[in-house]
């Protein structure tokens, strides 16, 4: 089992020490041992140890900055939500596949916001603008926020927050298991808790640092069973030898596992294998012996946001991942809802 996680470096920003949050993590992380530097901005941390690029990534994935989120506007989160909610950016896992591998660029440690009441004074706001109609906010579009949880305890907060809210819900992702502290929270059903499942081969060859299937599996059982709405994110779909095989075997497994009460609202997320130049780039310095298919004749080009072409499977691959996985759905959870396939 892949253990919770801990900093081997820590850096603050002065502000954060006027948050009751930031001085508890401060004296938290001086009683563990570890290294506290001083930063004047979470966005500007220089000097991280290490004697080549290889060593400080590797340093930087493990370094957790203590700051003040100073920009309060939200970004649009289509299309899982109406906008995502930042408790934290950076994650410590090593997925080879990683859009944050270049969305964080140069900055690939991770950053937790201890100025949590603004936060939610922000999303107050949205949900007001869009009253009565629920807003969704998306609590990990550029962090695993449960990854680092454990120690802030500020997506508990954040389930508590929603649960007790009229027009807003709370949505995140994770491909960790460490979810027992969040088990007692008081969600009233809505905070839909996902977890990132793939097939065997891809979790062992392309997300080290995280946790295993069977973990992710057994705390999904567990959050069933606390009366979450639960969901799946099956991402990234990638074509290998015996993927069919491998992909209904993740489902036979969930099945026999998932209490019967989860399958009644029960939701899936599908989201193919794609990369865009740029992160080719960077994803073969960072990880120069991954066996990830990244060739772009095989694949097809289309257009994404900001207008960055990104590339992924030809159209007869695509039909046929959208076929074989919702099949398996039907089979296997006819009652639940598959959200979308892109």
């Amino acid at each position: 089992m892949v253990k919770p996680f801990v900093p081997q470096l820590v850096y603050v920003e002065p502000g954060a020490l006027e948050y009751s949050l930031g001085r508890e993590l401060v004296a938290k992380f001086r009683e563990m041992g570890i290294e506290i530097r001083k930063t004047t901005s979470h966005n500007q941390i220089r000097n991280l140890p290490g004697e080549n690029d290889f060593q400080r990534y590797r340093i930087a994935k493990s370094t957790l900055v203590v700051g003040v989120r100073k920009t309060l506007k939200f970004d649009t989160s289509k299309p899982s939500a109406e906008y995502a909610i930042p408790f934290v950016t950076g994650c410590m896992g090593h997925c080879h596949y990683c859009y944050l591998q270049t969305t964080m660029g140069s900055k690939p440690y991770i950053r937790t916001y201890v100025n949590i009441d603004d936060i939610f004074d922000a999303a107050e706001n949205y949900m007001k603008e869009r009253a009565p109609e629920i807003t969704r906010f998306e609590a990990s579009c550029t962090s695993d926020v449960v990854g680092v949880d454990h120690l802030t305890h500020t997506l508990k907060k954040a389930i508590e927050f929603f649960g007790e809210s009229k027009y807003g819900k709370l949505r995140f992702v994770t491909k960790f298991a460490h979810v027992d502290h969040l088990l007692n929270a008081k969600h009233n059903g809505r905070t839909r808790f996902r977890f990132s499942m793939n097939d065997d081969y891809i979790i062992k060859n392309f997300e080290p640092g995280t946790s295993s299937q069977d973990d992710r599996i057994e705390a999904a059982k567990k959050v069933a069973e606390a009366g979450y709405p639960l969901g799946f994110i099956i991402a990234p779909i990638y074509l290998h030898d015996g993927w069919k095989e491998g992909y209904r075997e993740m489902f036979e497994k969930l099945e026999a596992q998932l209490p019967k009460t989860a399958t009644k609202d029960l939701t899936f997320e599908l989201i193919q294998h794609r990369f865009t130049k740029p992160a080719k780039r960077v994803i073969e310095k960072n990880y120069p012996m991954t066996k990830l298919e990244l060739d772009e004749s095989k694949r097809k080009w289309k257009w994404g946001r900001y207008g960055i072409g990104k590339y992924v499977y030809i159209d007869e691959e695509q039909e046929d991942i959208k076929n074989t996985l919702g099949n398996y759905i039907k089979t296997y959870f006819p009652e639940a809802k598959l959200e979308y396939f892109t």
